[in-house]
C-alpha cells in the first residue's frame, strides 16, 4: 500500500492491479502477466492442476524505488520476477504503435512522458524467482526488501520440502538457513517479517520472522508450535563452517495460552497472523498475534500481545540443548563462547568485529547446534487479550488502529474471521487490574462466507481494506450514524471514533467545542455525560398502532442498538394503571428482534412498551398499541358489507368464514380509521402469502426467526444478560 501516491498494489492469478485508495473500484490499472503456453503445458504434464497451480500467481510485491516495484510470481511452478513501472495512468491502446513514424518531435517527447506515467511491466527485466517466491501457490511466503536486498521466507524447491530464509539481490552475499536441518526449520508456515532496530547503532538491526512449525520428539506425534526468529541484516555467514548460511539465526517459542485454576494451560498454538503496532520508540513496537487451536478437542482462537522487552529477554537468556534424540530439551549450562551467539558484528557489543566471518569457529559451531532458545516468550500479563471459544468461527487476520478519544488513547482491533466477517473490538482496563472486552461492531464483508486472508488499514483515509480468495473490498473505520440520534445511544456505544456533538453522533474531533461534546469510552455513562440531553431521549420513541385478529399471531418488533442492553417488554391493558412484564411461555416468545404473540386473545389488547436498560440507564424504544379484532365481529362486518356475496351457510357463528380480497376492501371502507394503512398491508400480505403464523408455529419456523439477523450486528462477550424481577410500575429514568 503506497499512501503517498494513493495507490494499492494487488497480486492475483496472472494479474497485477493498481487501485485507487479512495475508491478501489474506480479506474483500476491492470497488468496481465500470464505464463507462456509452453510453460503451462510443462506444468500440466508434471501432474499439477490447471486452474489452481498451472498459472502465474503473484506472491511478492515490494517497492524497489519511487517509480518501480519488484514483483514475483509462481510462474506455473517455475518462479519468475520482474520490475513494474508504478505509473499513474493505465496502459494506453496501441494507437501510438499503429501511427509510428507520423509524429513530430514534440509528439515523441509527449509519448516518452506518457510511457513513464504508464503502469506497465519493464521489458527485458524478467529473472528467476527461486529463493524469492515459492513454487506452490498454496504455500505461504513472506518477504522484505531492505536497502536493495530481498529477505524472504520461502520453499525453494519444486516438491515443497526445502524451506529457507533467503537473502538475494543487492551486493551482499546470498544467504540461507542450514538446509534440511530440522533444528533450524521444520516444515514451517511463514506468517510475517518485520525489521526492528535494537539500538541507535545500525549494525544492531535485526529482521524478525514469525512462523509456525512442527516440533516432534522421539516417540511423540508432531505438534504445532508458534515461533519468532531473527537474523542480523549484516550477517555474512561463517568462514569455514556455515559458509553462505546465517550465523546469527535464533528462534524462540511464542506462547499464547489461558492459565487454568489447576495450573494447567490451554494453548492456542497455531499462529495465524501478526500485526506490528508502531510506537514513538521505533525500537519497541507492540506485537499483536492471532492464534487458533490445532487440535480437534475444541474450536477457538485468541489474540495475544507481546512486548519487545520480553522478546529480547528470551533471546538473551539460556539456549536450548539436547544431548541426543532420546534426551529432553534442557537449558544449556556450559560455557557460552564470545561473542555471544546471535550478536551482530560491528554493533554495540562487537565494535571491533566487522563481519561474522571474523567470529571464532566455536561461535559458529555453537550457533549451528543451538539455534533455539530454552525459554518461551509469554504475552503481556501472561494471558490473551481476546479469547473466543465455543463459537462457530476463528480469527484469521488482525490489524490495529490507535484512536484518540476524549478520555485517552485507545487501540481498536479489527479482527477478520474464517466466515467472512470483521469484528471491531476494544479492550478496556478495569479498576481490579482486569480487562473488559467490548465488541463495537461486526460486519459481514462478503456475500459468500469465505475466510479473510489479508487486511490493511489506512488511518490517513480512515479506511480498512479487506481481501479474501473471492475479492477485495474497503470499509470505513467508523459509522457513527448507526448509533442513533440520541446522546445516550451515542454514549452507550463507547466507540472511541464517535462522540455526541450536541445534535447527532458524529466523528470525534479534539478540536470540537467541549461544551457540546459528549463521549465516555471507558465507562459509557449516559446519565453523567448526557445530562440535559436525556430529556429528549424518549422523544424519538416509536409510537404506533398494530392490529391483530383473534386466534392468529402477531409480531411486535423492537431491537436495541446496543448489544449490551437488557430488553424487557411490559403490557398495560386498557382501563388499567398496572403494567405487567411479558415473559416467554407456551404462547409468548421473546426474541432478539422482538415479541411473538401466538393465538391472540382479546386480553392481549393494550399498550406494549419495549424498554432497554444499560449502565443503569433506562429508556423506551417502542410504544405500541395492540388492538385485537374479534374474529366474529370482523366476520359480521364483512357479511353486512358483502351485500349478499357471502353464502348463507357461512352466516352461522359456528362456521369459520374466510372472506375474499374484495370483501376486505369493503371492510376498510366501513371502518375508515387513520390506521387503515396498516390493516390494508396486513390483508394484502394475507392474500398474497397466507398467514404463516396462524396456529402453532413449526419448530423450523421458530429456529429461522431466532437465527434471523441483519448484515451488521454487534456482540458482547464476557457479560451475561440477567433477567431481574422488576416492580410492577417502572418509570423511564431521564
Amino acid at each position: 500500500m503506497d499512501e503517498d501516491h494513493d495507490r494499492m498494489y494487488v497480486g492475483s492469478k496472472d494479474h497485477i492491479l493498481s487501485l485507487d485508495l479512495h475508491d478501489i473500484n474506480k479506474d483500476p490499472h491492470i497488468i496481465h502477466w500470464p505464463v507462456s503456453e509452453r510453460r503451462r503445458m510443462e506444468c500440466l504434464v508434471s501432474g499439477k492442476d490447471a486452474n489452481e497451480e498451472c498459472a502465474n500467481f503473484i506472491r511478492l510485491i515490494e517497492p524497489w524505488n519511487r517509480t518501480q516495484l519488484y514483483i514475483c510470481g509462481t510462474g506455473a511452478y517455475n518462479p519468475v520476477c520482474t520490475f513494474v513501472n508504478r505509473g499513474r495512468k493505465p496502459q494506453l491502446s496501441k494507437h501510438f504503435e499503429t501511427q509510428k513514424g507520423t509524429f513530430s518531435k514534440s509528439d515523441t517527447l509527449k509519448m516518452k512522458f506518457f510511457a513513464e506515467e504508464i503502469f506497465h511491466l519493464e521489458p527485458g527485466k524478467v529473472e528467476s524467482g527461486k529463493g524469492k517466491c515459492s513454487y506452490d501457490p498454496k504455500l505461504n511466503s513472506v518477504s522484505a526488501l531492505i536497502n536493495g536486498e530481498l529477505y524472504a521466507g520461502v520453499y525453494v524447491d519444486f516438491m515443497g520440502t526445502d524451506s529457507a530464509i533467503f537473502r538475494t539481490l543487492g551486493t551482499k552475499t546470498a544467504m540461507r538457513t542450514d538446509q534440511y536441518n530440522s533444528r533450524w526449520l521444520n516444515d514451517p508456515t511463514f506468517i510475517h517479517v518485520h525489521l526492528i532496530p535494537d539500538s541507535a547503532e545500525r549494525n544492531d538491526d535485526k529482521l524478525y520472522f514469525f512462523f509456525r512449525e512442527k516440533s516432534s520428539e522421539m516417540g511423540q506425534s508432531p505438534v504445532t508450535q508458534s515461533r519468532i526468529g531473527r537474523i542480523c541484516l549484516n550477517d555474512d555467514g561463517g568462514h569455514c563452517c556455515l559458509v553462505n548460511k546465517w550465523s546469527t539465526f535464533l528462534k524462540a517459542r511464542l506462547i499464547c495460552s489461558v492459565p487454568g485454576a489447576d495450573g494447567m494451560e490451554t494453548h492456542f498454538d497455531e499462529l495465524r497472523d501478526v500485526y506490528i503496532q508502531p510506537t514513538q520508540d521505533t525500537k519497541n513496537p507492540v506485537i499483536y498475534g492471532v492464534f487458533s487451536v490445532s487440535g480437534s478437542v475444541f474450536k477457538g482462537s485468541a489474540v495475544c500481545v507481546y512486548s519487545m522487552a520480553d522478546i529480547r529477554m528470551v533471546f538473551n537468556g539460556p539456549f536450548a540443548h539436547k544431548e541426543g534424540p532420546n534426551y529432553q530439551w534442557v537449558a544449556y549450562t556450559g560455557k557460552i563462547p564470545y561473542p555471544r551467539p546471535g550478536t551482530c558484528p560491528g554493533g554495540t557489543f562487537t565494535p571491533n568485529m566487522k563481519s561474522t566471518k571474523d567470529y571464532p569457529d566455536e561461535v559458529i559451531n555453537f550457533m549451528r547446534n543451538h539455534p533455539a532458545m530454552y525459554n518461551a516468550v509469554y504475552p503481556v500479563h501472561k494471558r490473551p487479550l481476546v479469547v473466543r471459544t465455543n463459537v462457530d468461527y476463528e480469527f484469521t487476520t488482525i490489524t490495529v488502529d490507535q484512536v484518540t478519544a476524549a478520555d485517552g488513547n485507545y487501540e481498536v482491533l479489527f479482527l477478520g474471521t474464517d466466515k467472512g466477517t470483521v469484528q471491531k473490538v476494544i479492550v478496556l482496563p478495569r479498576d481490579d487490574l482486569q480487562t473488559e472486552e467490548l465488541v463495537l461492531e461486526e460486519v459481514e464483508v462478503f456475500k459468500v462466507p469465505t475466510p479473510i486472508t489479508t487486511m490493511k488499514i489506512s488511518s490517513k483515509r480512515q479506511q480498512l481494506y479487506v481481501s479474501s480468495v473471492v475479492g477485495l473490498t474497503q470499509l470505513a473505520l467508523h459509522r457513527c450514524d448507526v448509533y442513533g440520534e440520541a446522546c445516550a445511544d451515542c454514549c452507550l456505544a463507547r466507540d472511541p471514533y464517535c462522540a455526541w456533538d450536541g445534535k447527532s453522533c458524529s466523528r470525534y474531533s479534539a478540536s470540537q467545542k467541549r461544551r457540546s461534546r459528549r463521549q465516555d469510552v471507558k465507562y459509557g455513562n449516559p446519565i453523567r455525560q448526557c445530562r440535559g440531553f436525556n430529556s429528549n431521549a424518549n422523544k424519538n420513541t416509536l409510537e404506533m398502532v398494530q392490529y391483530g385478529v383473534e386466534g392468529s399471531s402477531t409480531f411486535l418488533e423492537c431491537q436495541a442498538r446496543s448489544p449490551h442492553a437488557v430488553i424487557k417488554w411490559h403490557l398495560q391493558r386498557d382501563n388499567s394503571d398496572r403494567r405487567k412484564e411479558m415473559r416467554s411461555d407456551g404462547r409468548i416468545l421473546k426474541t432478539e428482534q422482538g415479541l411473538l404473540l401466538r393465538s391472540l386473545q382479546p386480553s392481549d389488547s393494550g399498550m406494549y412498551q419495549c424498554t432497554a436498560t444499560e449502565k443503569n440507564f433506562k429508556h423506551s424504544l417502542v410504544k405500541l398499541q395492540l388492538v385485537v379484532l374479534s374474529s366474529r365481529a370482523v366476520n359480521n362486518v364483512l357479511v353486512e358489507g358483502g351485500a349478499g356475496l357471502v353464502p348463507s351457510s357461512l352466516h352461522s357463528s359456528s362456521t369459520q368464514w374466510t372472506p375474499s380480497a374484495g370483501q376486505y376492501k369493503d371492510l376498510l371502507t366501513i371502518l375508515s380509521q387513520p390506521e387503515m394503512t396498516l390493516i390494508n398491508q396486513y390483508c394484502q400480505d394475507y392474500w398474497q402469502f397466507g398467514d404463516p403464523l396462524l396456529g402453532a408455529l413449526k419448530a423450523k419456523d421458530l429456529k429461522e426467526l431466532k437465527e434471523q439477523k441483519k448484515p451488521r450486528n454487534r456482540r458482547h462477550h464476557g457479560e451475561e444478560e440477567e433477567e431481574e424481577e422488576e416492580e410492577e410500575q417502572e418509570e423511564v429514568e431521564t
